[in-house]
């Protein structure tokens, strides 16, 4: 399926972008709702943007480089909801995707993205330790399904997880998948110039030693765009990646370009996914529109001819429906 972004600092990879993009379809077991969000800090400092079902008149609000139309001083709704957790690239922080967020609020989903420890826009001195994203994405399951003050309307059997970029690498390893870190040096070797390797050089560290048993079993569904070192995967460790994935690829991407990433992983899961291509897409327009194409254009335009807008109306709709249809309240 085919629906095309730029190079520039993946360190900023996901800062924060505008949501003006039209109600995505309601999920089969939800009615059509406005979006609450709430932003709150849990109690081991991570930060965490939350997204919920709400009624009531929305209004607009500027979340850094982007926005997002929410209600305000609204309350979770008490039934149960599927659960949607997001991992931002290298370098951004929770509010890279805040139009998917929103689409999936108003489709009947409770939504939480984090900001990564160490690998933010403020701070990314740990960019490189991309086995502490996993963890932190489990953390953050633990803390909607216990200690979030809504946690009583979250269904723990319906979670899913939505990444982008490093974040598409993690939402995959949360789900089973293994890399193989050493072959970064033959990769490097090969490819000096790719974004992951300048990274390294300036955050060296050692490869060695096999990948740690991190499998979320909570993880019912992935969805998976752009996902970074998607050659260090092969079918040995995608092999216990079980659940459905929905996989996407920038056709121009210019940080992480084809075939060394999303197809890899494509070819590599034991289950084909349903895969979308998008023409025209630099890597960053899986990020959301921003409100201000000025404030970060490395980030916020996308090539001539290519409508982020149009693009996101439509990548909205197909996540929402990806984890309608997989998160699917079982009948009684």
């Amino acid at each position: 399926m085919s629906l095309r972004l730029t190079p520039a600092a993946l360190c900023l990879a996901a800062l924060f972008l505008t949501p003006s993009v039209a109600p995505a379809a309601p999920a089969a077991d939800a009615p059509m709702a406005q979006a609450g969000f709430e932003r709150r800090t849990t109690a081991d400092g991570m930060e965490v943007g939350i997204w919920y079902p709400a009624s009531g008149k929305p209004a607009w609000q500027r979340l850094g480089l982007f926005a997002q139309e929410v209600v305000a001083d609204s309350t979770v709704p008490s039934a149960r909801h599927p659960l949607i957790v997001m991992s931002h690239g290298t370098g951004g922080d929770f509010s890279g995707h805040v139009d998917t967020a929103v689409a999936l609020a108003r489709a009947g989903f409770i939504v939480a993205a984090l900001t990564h420890p160490g690998d933010n826009w403020r701070d990314n001195s740990r960019a490189t330790r991309i086995e502490d994203r996993p963890v932190a994405l489990s953390t953050l399951i633990s803390y909607m399904l216990t200690a979030w003050p809504g946690h009583a309307s979250i269904d723990p059997d319906r979670v899913g997880a939505f990444g982008f970029s490093s974040g598409g690498f993690t939402v995959l390893a949360a789900a089973g998948g293994r890399p193989d870190l050493t072959r970064l040096a033959d990769h490097c070797a090969q490819h000096p110039t790719f974004f992951v390797c300048t990274l390294l050089k300036t955050q060296p560290r050692s490869m060695a030693g096999a990948w740690p048993a991190m499998r979320d079993p909570r993880i019912k569904a992935v969805v998976a765009a752009a996902p970074a070192l998607g050659f260090a995967f092969d079918r040995a460790g995608l092999a216990e990646v079980r659940v459905p994935v929905q996989l996407w690829r920038a056709d121009d991407d210019q940080i992480l370009p084809a075939p060394f990433y999303a197809d890899v992983v494509r070819a590599a899961l034991p289950t084909g996914p349903e895969f979308h291509t998008v023409p025209g897409a630099g890597h960053f327009d899986f990020l959301a529109p921003c409100a201000d194409l000025t404030a970060m254009p490395q980030l916020c335009r996308s090539a001539p001819g290519f409508d982020r807008v149009a693009f996101h109306a439509q990548f909205d709709a197909e996540v929402v429906r990806f984890f309608a249809t997989r998160l699917k309240e079982p009948r009684p």
